[in-house]
């Protein structure tokens, strides 16, 4: 049974590479660990099967196993699945990791002001601290999306929904000098950002130039275009901004995605307290 169903998802279902290696290894580990007709399975042996995974496993193997039955019961090899009333676990939060106001000067502070890839690379910093952009709203602005005026951004994000993101005086100086820096060559008229060609810089580039900057500041933490995001999300709570203003700021359609910058305010908070107080 396993072989046709790993057929089908490769020729009927065309799942990639390593989906297809991933669902291999995971329904054989499985059916060496029963031992017996996968048809006569019973929850009580998938129950005990999961005892035996990692945790970070477990829920890749209830995919694996579910998808199995339900094409053996498609293909009237099963009659009922024995996972139809085993719950998947919870997937664990994980809060958003941020980094200091001094972590982010010092960050800001790597690229070379001389060199004009470095003086664009400094005004992505800035525009990511000054109005907590996704890395790909700010790869995807235009010249027209800036509002010198107003100091407001007008910002395309997931689902195409558009908002208007606020700026920093001191983020729009820096984005009105590079739009005007001697060096720059617009092969693309509209983009804001462009690499050494002139054409519209992409996301990738950005992530790889973020890593090569993290390396040459000597700090440790894991830190990305996304991690600027959270900080300033983070920043901006604990200097008294309400969440509703924060959720509009980002684009979050909920505000419960917005909600778990207070987690993490908290534990920062704490961190600060142990470290500082007196007595601890």
């Amino acid at each position: 049974m396993i072989d046709q169903f790993l057929k089908y998802l490769e020729v009927v279902k065309n799942v990639s590479p390593h989906t297809l290696r991933a669902y291999t290894s995971d329904l054989t580990r499985f059916a060496m660990f029963v031992d017996i007709d996968l048809a006569k399975v019973t929850k009580k042996e998938v129950r005990s099967y999961l005892a035996t995974l990692p945790k970070k496993t477990i829920l890749r193997n209830l995919s694996a196993l579910r998808s199995f039955y339900k094409y053996a019961i498609r293909e009237k090899q099963v009659e009922q699945s024995p996972l139809e009333e085993i719950a998947s676990p919870k997937r664990e939060k994980k809060l958003p990791v941020s980094i200091t106001y001094e972590q982010v000067v010092h960050l800001l502070n790597q690229p070379d002001l001389s060199n004009y890839l470095g003086f664009r690379d400094r005004v992505i910093m800035e525009l990511f601290y000054s109005s907590g952009l996704r890395l790909s709203e700010l790869t995807g602005l235009n010249r027209k999306d800036f509002d010198r005026t107003a100091m407001i951004l007008n910002i395309f994000g997931k689902g195409k929904k558009q908002r208007q993101a606020p700026i920093t005086d001191n983020a729009a100086q820096w984005l009105v000098k590079y739009l005007s820096h001697p060096e720059r060559n617009e092969q693309d008229r509209e983009a804001i950002f462009l690499n050494k060609w002139g054409t519209r810089l992409n996301p990738r580039s950005v992530d790889r130039n973020f890593a090569a900057y993290l390396r040459q500041s000597g700090l440790s933490e894991r830190i990305t275009p996304h991690t600027i995001r959270h900080t300033i999300a983070t920043h901006w709570l604990e200097k008294g901004m309400d969440l509703k203003t924060i959720q509009l700021l980002l684009g979050h359609t909920s505000l419960a995605t917005t909600t778990i910058y207070t987690h993490v305010s908290t534990k920062l908070k704490r961190e600060v307290y142990d470290k500082t107080h007196p007595r601890a």
